[in-house]
């Protein structure tokens, strides 16, 4: 099953310098049928105007991870880390028991980032921080890792639920394969350009909910880039 959630469907606020649209309910947005896909509990699509940001608020029991679009986020919390984290890499925030942290676009440019928030298996434990670059060429044609839960994914950023953040880049015909386990659920956005989701086209900054297959078979019908969350 594959339902098509166009990026004009989205909840949205603009507080002039933040564009937020949202796949899930968020903040004043409320959707009782997109509350959450799975453990996926938030994807939010925001446009960070420069010399601008979300000044220090605090988080509990959540894995936040940050894929960065164009432009740059800088991070900064009450453990001390901060740290810069440019187009096309990421940054995972596991909240823990409690963090305070800012997130800012000291950029001349508009930031454009992809959140997204994950409900972790446990709650409680020391908060951490990371962030790593993903560079393209390495997720050309096939998904490749960004974040994971699980043991075996080598070079990822980890998360702490049983979950993993991928990432692809295509070229216009290209396909990538994802096997996915019947009972999970997976959500996919294209962070530019169309792609076909098992004969379901999906355009620029759509989502696509899908659950109960076992193969994803994503064609790019132009250049793309794609992100998608495979969860319980």
């Amino acid at each position: 099953m594959i339902e098509l959630r166009p990026f004009s469907s989205l909840g949205a606020a603009n507080h002039g310098w933040l564009d937020a649209h949202h796949h899930f309910s968020f903040a004043e947005y409320h959707d009782p049928a997109r509350l959450h896909w799975g453990a996926l509990r938030v994807w939010n699509d925001d446009v960070i105007a420069p010399r601008s940001g979300f000044p220090p608020h605090p988080h509990r029991d959540m894995e936040i991870i940050t894929y960065v679009r164009d432009g740059a986020i800088t991070h900064e919390d009450n453990l001390g880390n901060r740290g810069r984290t440019v187009a096309g890499d990421v940054q995972v925030m596991s909240a823990g028991a409690g963090v305070v942290h800012a997130e800012y676009n000291l950029e001349a440019e508009p930031t454009r980032i992809f959140q997204i928030w994950i409900i972790p298996e446990t709650a409680g434990g020391a908060p951490s921080w990371g962030a790593r670059p993903f560079p393209k060429d390495d997720r050309a044609g096939r998904f490749v890792t960004l974040a994971s839960g699980f043991p075996d994914a080598d070079g990822a950023l980890p998360i702490r639920a049983k979950a993993k953040v991928l990432g692809a880049t295509l070229k216009a015909g290209q396909s990538a394969e994802y096997t996915l386990d019947r009972a999970r659920h997976a959500y996919l956005v294209p962070a530019f350009g169309v792609v076909e989701v098992d004969g379901v086209r999906v355009g620029p900054r759509d989502g696509a909910a899908i659950r109960d297959v076992e193969r994803v078979t994503v064609t790019a019908l132009e250049d793309a880039e794609v992100v998608m969350v495979d969860a319980s």
